[in-house]
């Protein structure tokens, strides 16, 4: 049963609810395979969300950072070979963009490791994405984007949406009548585990254009 987490960012290291739900799920701990965000350069390492799982005294025998400087071939072979995969948080665009560059979707997709993405890992691990400038992104008009599409809905990661909220309601409306947007502020995750979805945190559920916060069910 295929197991996928989606993360916002965190401020300190993962609430212990999601620790203790991570080391139930990750059982097999041979090779955790980080896709970088800013894939031209070293800015992203994962040393943030490695430090996340270390805390969480989840430690792998191999460590591997998929980039530009990774063969395209050579990415596909590691993936295939995971135990986990982490889609590292940053630049939600440029990662989309090598995603599709190294044809990394439907390799992900095929996997039975256990996929985690924060931020903008959380972001493209969706079925499709907003991209708006409303959310920050430096972009003149609003445009949708493909993601690697685990599940068929939408998330909006690590956003503060207490003092936006019905900017998001409105922003994402026309997404929300296609797909569920499953929206989150910091410190919030959802894991989703074969059929069944659970709540960590502040999670807000928009669809048809109606937003609802939903009941934290992680180990609750």
């Amino acid at each position: 049963m295929k197991i996928h987490y989606y993360l916002g960012w965190f401020t300190e290291y993962f609430p212990v609810k999601l620790e203790k739900s991570l080391q139930e799920d990750i059982i097999e701990r041979k090779s955790l395979v980080m896709i970088s965000s800013m894939p031209t350069t070293h800015e992203i390492d994962g040393s943030t969300e490695r430090e996340w799982l270390d805390h969480a005294g989840i430690k792998f025998d191999e460590y591997h950072l998929i980039n530009y400087r990774v063969q395209k071939e050579d990415a596909q072979s590691l993936i295939q070979n995971a135990s986990a995969i982490f889609l590292l948080g940053g630049d939600t665009v440029e990662q989309n963009v090598f995603l599709k560059e190294y044809g990394l979707a439907d390799t992900i997709r095929q996997s039975s490791a256990v996929v985690l993405g924060a931020s903008a890992g959380a972001i493209n691990m969706s079925a499709k994405w907003l991209c708006s400038r409303n959310f920050g992104y430096d972009v003149e008009e609003s445009n949708l984007y493909e993601g690697i599409g685990l599940g068929n809905f939408s998330v909006l990661s690590h956003f503060d949406l207490e003092n936006n909220i019905e900017m998001v309601r409105s922003e994402l409306a026309l997404l929300s009548e296609e797909l569920p947007v499953y929206a989150s502020n910091k410190d919030c995750a959802l894991r989703v585990k074969g059929d069944h979805l659970d709540i960590l945190g502040d999670v807000y559920l928009i669809a048809h254009s109606e937003i609802k916060k939903l009941d934290e069910t992680l180990w609750s």
